[in-house]
C-alpha cells in the first residue's frame, strides 16, 4: 500500500515521539491526592455537624457511667420498653448498670436496637456497618430506631479512608456485606415529598464515647 508523503511525515513525527517519552507536566493533578481536605476542627464535631444535617440525633459521652445515664433518659424520655442488643461486648459494659429496657423478646415488636459500628466517616455523617459484627445484617435496618455506640478511635475523615480501614481489619477477606447508613432511611420517589422511614429506622441515634 502506498502512503502519502505528507501521511509519512505525520507517522515519522510521532514515531520520534513514541521513542523520547516527556514527563508529565501536572504530575499531581492523576488523582494522587485527596479531593477534600481534612478539617482542623476535629474529626467529632465534623461528624457531627454532618449526621446532625441528616436528622441523625448525636450525644456525645466522656465515659461509660455519663454514656449509660444518656440512654437511660432516652428510654424513659420514649417510654420504650424493649431495646435489643446483639453485641456482647455492649452487653457486658451495660450490664452493670442493670439497664430493664434491655430484653431479648420478640425481635418483631422491638422498640429500639443497639448495636456497635465499624467505623464512623466525618465528611458525611456516615456509619460504617457490616455482616461481619454480631448485630448482623437485618438488626440495624429491621429495627424501627436505631442506637450505636461508637468509640472516638473509630472516627475517619472520608469513605476512602473507611474503606483502607476495612481493610486493615479484615486482611484478604472482606466482610460480606459492607454498608455507609448516612441517617434514617428517606425517599423522595413518591410525589418528591420526603419520606422519613420507608425501608429501614426513621431515627438514628449515635452516642460516640471518648474512651478507648
Amino acid at each position: 500500500m502506498k502512503v502519502s508523503p505528507a501521511k509519512e511525515n505525520i507517522l515519522k513525527r510521532v514515531r520520534n515521539a513514541l521513542s523520547q517519552p516527556v514527563q508529565l507536566p501536572f504530575p499531581h493533578a492523576e488523582g494522587s491526592n485527596p479531593v477534600f481536605q481534612t478539617a482542623h476542627d476535629g474529626l467529632e464535631i465534623k461528624f457531627a455537624e454532618e449526621f446532625t444535617k441528616l436528622q441523625g440525633k448525636f450525644i456525645f459521652c466522656s465515659s461509660w457511667d455519663e454514656l449509660s445515664e444518656n440512654l437511660q433518659a432516652l428510654v424513659e424520655n420514649k417510654e420504650w420498653t424493649h431495646v435489643h442488643c446483639k453485641t456482647p461486648s455492649l452487653l457486658k459494659v451495660l450490664k452493670p448498670y442493670n439497664p430493664a429496657y434491655l430484653n431479648v423478646g420478640d425481635e418483631h415488636t422491638l422498640d429500639a436496637a443497639i448495636t456497635d459500628c465499624e467505623y464512623l466517616v466525618a465528611r458525611t455523617g456516615s456509619i460504617v456497618l457490616s455482616a461481619a459484627q454480631p448485630s448482623g445484617r437485618a438488626l440495624p435496618v429491621f429495627a424501627p430506631v436505631h442506637i450505636v455506640i461508637a468509640h472516638t478511635h473509630q472516627l475517619v475523615f472520608d469513605l476512602k479512608d473507611g474503606i483502607a480501614k476495612m481493610k486493615e481489619k479484615y486482611p484478604g477477606q472482606l466482610p460480606s456485606m459492607i454498608s455507609f447508613a448516612t441517617g434514617p432511611s428517606r425517599t423522595a420517589d413518591i410525589e418528591k415529598t420526603l419520606v422519613v422511614g420507608v425501608h429501614g429506622p426513621k431515627e438514628v441515634y449515635v452516642f460516640l464515647l471518648d474512651e478507648v
